[in-house]
């Protein structure tokens, strides 16, 4: 199982966001994209689950094109990915367990002893066991990401998505978010894709990190071989130094 994504252009109107992006996603690696606002990493991620569709290319998910699937199929290839959105976006009105059993109970496969048994079970996974009767506004920001990854693990998913995970939290909670991500690669062997502009946070989880720039792949590797890159672009960037890029 993978994600293939094989020269993907995409414009908005005149807006020309990809360019060409190619990218693979082996089975259980956890892959970091990285690149500066408006560069499109978000729209990737929404090409993945077929939210968006390519101009040209192609985007394969565990052998599926989904680009090519009719809706019925491109809900069938996402019920096999979980998404963890950059703000945790729970629902204020609903309990905590309610909001990780959302997808349970649209699957309508389960008991409701099952979705309560397996909510727990996802919520002791991210350290809030006994939390399932409290409400989204008793959580801090740190914990509402933990509730929206639980949420995307629920359905065991092959594959989970995280949209900037860390974005506005202390260095303390960003790196227990980091440890829970790489938690749920080696316990449950999943599949992830992160976006994030948070270059520690990339370097700790990452097996492989790329950079999306002007639309395209601008460099692929291991954490310490983007760290060793000697390109201003990807120096400039993971460094905070604009003053590389007048040399790009």
């Amino acid at each position: 199982m993978s994600i293939e994504l094989v020269n993907v252009h995409k414009s908005f109107g005149e807006k020309k966001v990809l360019r060409g992006f190619s990218l693979v996603i082996e089975n259980g690696q956890t892959m970091s994209i990285i690149g500066a606002s408006g560069s499109g990493k978000s729209v990737t991620l929404k090409h993945v689950i077929g939210l968006l569709r390519p101009d040209v290319g192609e985007v394969w998910v565990d052998g599926e094109n989904v680009a090519r699937l009719d809706q019925a199929s491109v809900y069938r290839v996402r019920r096999k990915v979980g998404f963890v959105f950059q703000f945790a976006a729970l629902f204020d009105s609903m309990t905590i367990a309610e909001n990780v059993g959302m997808g349970l109970e649209r699957m309508e496969t389960f008991s409701e002893a099952e979705i309560r048994d397996r909510v727990e079970s996802c919520l002791q996974r991210v350290d809030l066991g006994g939390y399932g009767n409290r409400m989204p506004s008793e959580l801090s920001g740190g914990q509402r990401k933990r509730v929206g990854l639980a949420r995307a693990i629920a359905t065991e998913p092959d594959y989970i998505l995280y949209d900037e995970p860390t974005t506005g939290l202390d260095p303390i909670t960003k790196a227990v978010i980091d440890e829970l991500i790489m938690r749920m690669a080696d316990d449950l062997g999943v599949t992830g894709v992160v976006i994030t502009h948070d270059m520690e946070s990339a370097f700790r989880i990452s097996d492989r990190i790329a950079m999306l720039h002007e639309g395209k792949n601008r460099v692929e590797g291991t954490p310490s071989e983007i760290r060793a890159n000697e390109d201003p672009v990807v120096k400039a960037f993971i460094e905070g130094r604009p003053e590389l890029l007048e040399t790009a």
